[in-house]
C-alpha cells in the first residue's frame, strides 16, 4: 500500500487545501502505477505550527513541505513502470505546486521509502 505522509506549516493548510493535497498526492501515485491502486494510496497531512519548522538552525515561515512516500522496495523497480522514483519525485512535487503554488516546488523536498519484502502487514498479518 502506498502511504504519503505530507509535513507541511499548519498554516497552510485549510478546508480548501487539504483536500485539493490529499486528491492531488493521490493521483501523483496513480499517474505512475495505474488507476489500480488509486485504492491503496494513503495520504496524511501531518501540520507543524510556524514556530515548530526551522531550516539551517533557524525558525522559519517558509512552508516548505516533506513528503515521504513509503511502500514497497519492488515498487521502484518494476520493469513495466520505468523511471518510477524519478516519476513519482515529480508527481508528487507537481501536485503540491498545483495546490500550493510553484513557489512552494522550489522549497518541496520528497522522500522515497522502500520497505523490504516481509518487513510490512495488514491487519496484522506481515503482507
Amino acid at each position: 500500500m502506498p502511504h504519503l505522509s505530507l509535513h507541511i506549516r499548519e498554516e497552510s493548510l485549510d478546508p480548501q487545501v487539504e483536500p485539493a493535497l490529499i486528491a492531488g498526492l493521490t493521483e501523483a501515485v496513480t499517474s505512475v502505477f495505474g488507476e489500480r491502486v488509486r485504492p491503496l494510496v494513503a495520504v496524511e497531512l501531518i501540520g507543524i505550527p510556524q514556530r515548530r519548522r526551522g531550516i539551517g538552525g533557524l525558525p522559519t515561515d517558509e512552508v516548505a513541505p516533506v513528503v515521504v512516500l513509503s511502500m514497497r522496495e519492488a515498487a521502484y523497480h518494476l520493469p513495466q513502470v520505468p523511471d518510477a522514483p524519478a516519476r513519482l519525485v515529480a508527481a508528487a512535487t507537481g501536485a503540491i505546486t498545483g495546490v500550493l503554488g510553484e513557489a512552494v516546488g522550489r522549497q518541496t523536498v520528497v522522500t522515497l521509502d522502500g520497505v523490504p519484502a516481509g518487513r510490512s502487514g495488514i491487519g496484522g498479518q506481515v503482507a
